[in-house]
């Protein structure tokens, strides 16, 4: 087989594993295969590990990191992502009286693309929080809401699959995250003082120089593992909003209401003064 041949095949390889939104960075493509690869054969996965924030052992017990930080025990309204791993966050949320507001997977295909679950709300109408904290439970009982009706924020949790101590982070390559993250900036939801945290499996803390940051890239501030709470060191700033010459084609096309938030967001910025 010749070199080039090979690189051909180990490309290929490399983008089939890293998942449907592979080939927007190589880089993070390798780095999230090396990830869920090291996963599957350590056995500290639960449940399928390919293309998805994937779970793992040890998931509550970073939970428990985060619920001791200070951060958390002031934060009244938290922002999670909707995966399995941060099942035990979003339990924890509700327990201890938040409002937590998560994505509609994907942000759904139609629908309001955010779910409010409200801890008192859920008590009165009888709902368990260990139903509620699940994906499919919240979008079942939440009160779904747009964006634009999202209160501010004082906390946000993103889901990830490799993250640096200088607040480098990459989830499964949709680039939700990122993207829901500098809406919040343009709406004014979150500001550069609300903290971005992630919980993560200890495997998952990389090397800085493996994980790029760009432009449009938002910065963690804390990381917390089953072992280990980071307090991380960013180089850079955080993003002043959504990065609109960066955002993906099949991001417009397909996340239902994008261009519609798009145009409001940029004619309000028009209006107003310099």
């Amino acid at each position: 087989m010749s070199h080039s041949t090979l690189n051909s095949t180990l490309v290929s390889t490399i983008e089939e594993k890293a998942g449907r939104w592979a080939g927007r960075n190589a880089d993070k493509d390798r780095l999230r295969v090396e990830i869920w690869g090291n996963l599957e054969r350590s056995g500290l996965n639960i449940g399928p590990v390919w293309s998805r924030i994937s779970n793992w052992v040890g998931a509550e017990q970073a939970a428990k990191n985060l619920s001791d930080l200070q951060i958390w025990k002031q934060a009244k309204v938290v922002k999670c992502n909707p995966d399995p791993p941060q099942i035990p966050v979003r339990l924890r949320a509700l327990y201890d009286g938040k409002q937590l507001y998560m994505p509609v997977p994907e942000f759904g295909s139609g629908e309001l693309p955010w779910v409010l679950l409200d801890p008192e709300k859920l008590s009165r109408d009888g709902v368990q929080f260990e139903l509620a904290a699940t994906s499919q439970g919240a979008v079942n009982v939440g009160q779904k809401v747009g964006f634009e009706d999202i209160h501010p924020l004082d906390l946000a949790v993103c889901g990830c699959i490799a993250v640096t101590r200088a607040g480098g982070r990459t989830g499964k390559g949709g680039g939700f995250a990122d993207l829901e993250l500098g809406l919040f900036r343009d709406l004014g939801t979150i500001t550069d003082e609300t903290p971005i945290v992630t919980t993560v499996h200890s495997s998952m803390v990389v090397a800085d120089d493996r994980l790029p940051i760009m432009e449009h890239d938002s910065l963690l501030n804390w990381i917390v593992t089953e072992t280990e709470t980071i307090q991380t060191r960013p180089t850079g700033r955080q993003p002043a909003g959504v990065v609109w010459d960066l955002v993906q084609a099949d991001q417009l096309e397909e996340i239902w209401f994008l261009e519609s938030l798009k145009k409001k967001i940029l004619a309000k910025k028009a209006q107003s003064p310099e």
